[in-house]
């Protein structure tokens, strides 16, 4: 069994969500690996990983108005070290993910018809993100 690793750096433009899909696809034909997983850890408390659909963008703009509302930004929270939006942030990663796995067959991701791979950037600024793409098989 093989094991492949790459750092990818990820430029965000503030709140919102980067399709990343491609560059983790590129990695995985990097790997040689045809048969396995992908494993994707994103280094950061105030950014997440999701699996989404990727057709529709009204699909993120609705989860985004979404988790707004349930993590409101504003003067609730005591960790304000880094502005307003920073413990927002860091409750909204917890409510979703900073990993995911993905099989991988014949050196595709095995994703869904309309599934695509985001990081979803929780903090207001431009910041850039370390995720790390390790992948295992043969």
């Amino acid at each position: 069994m093989a094991h492949y690793q790459e750092i990818l750096e990820i430029q965000t433009s503030g709140k919102s969500f980067s399709t990343i899909t491609a560059y983790v696809q590129e990695v995985v034909n990097n790997s040689g690996i045809k048969i396995g997983i992908c494993h994707l850890f994103l280094r950061h408390t105030s950014a997440s990983l999701i699996i989404q659909e990727n057709a529709d963008p009204d699909v993120l703009r609705d989860l985004e108005n979404f988790l707004s509302k349930l993590v409101p930004e504003g003067n609730y929270y005591i960790h304000d070290a880094e502005g307003a939006d920073d413990m927002p942030a860091h409750i909204r990663t917890v409510l979703t993910n900073t990993s995911e796995e993905i099989p991988i067959s014949q050196g595709r991701l095995l994703l869904g018809t309309w599934q695509g791979i985001y990081l979803w950037e929780h903090r207001r600024h431009r910041q850039t993100r370390e995720l790390v793409v390790h992948i295992t098989g043969d």
